[in-house]
């Protein structure tokens, strides 16, 4: 990816991570190098967020650890899971086999 181009993507994500989504919408949130993308998102209740693994070989998941939720399955490359958010909160998640390396997000959702 050139110069050019990875500013552009990297502006874009700056931009739709800081604009709070609105009901019904979809936010997607990527796992690639051990990282999500965007790391924190602000929502609207109704929001769904979708995270997709563009990783070429490496498994992730998603886990709600803080709420006490057992760890989500496993997305392989290219798999995709969705959750939809209706309450009003802050949401911290990680992803179980990479806890350790730092792979962690969060979801705010606000009105």
């Amino acid at each position: 990816m050139g110069p050019l181009r990875t500013l552009i993507l990297l502006l874009t994500i700056g931009f739709v991570a800081s604009a709070p989504a609105l009901a019904g919408e979809v936010v997607v949130i990527e796992m690639l190098q051990y990282q999500y993308t965007p790391k924190e998102v602000t929502i609207k209740p109704g929001t769904t967020v979708r995270w997709v693994n563009r990783e070429k070989r490496q498994f992730h998941n998603v886990w709600f650890k803080e709420a006490g939720e057992e760890p989500g399955e496993y997305l392989f490359p290219e798999e995709q899971y969705e959750r939809v958010f209706d309450e009003v909160g802050d949401y911290p998640y990680v992803c179980q086999p990479h806890e350790d390396r730092g792979m962690t997000g969060r979801i705010i959702v606000a009105e």
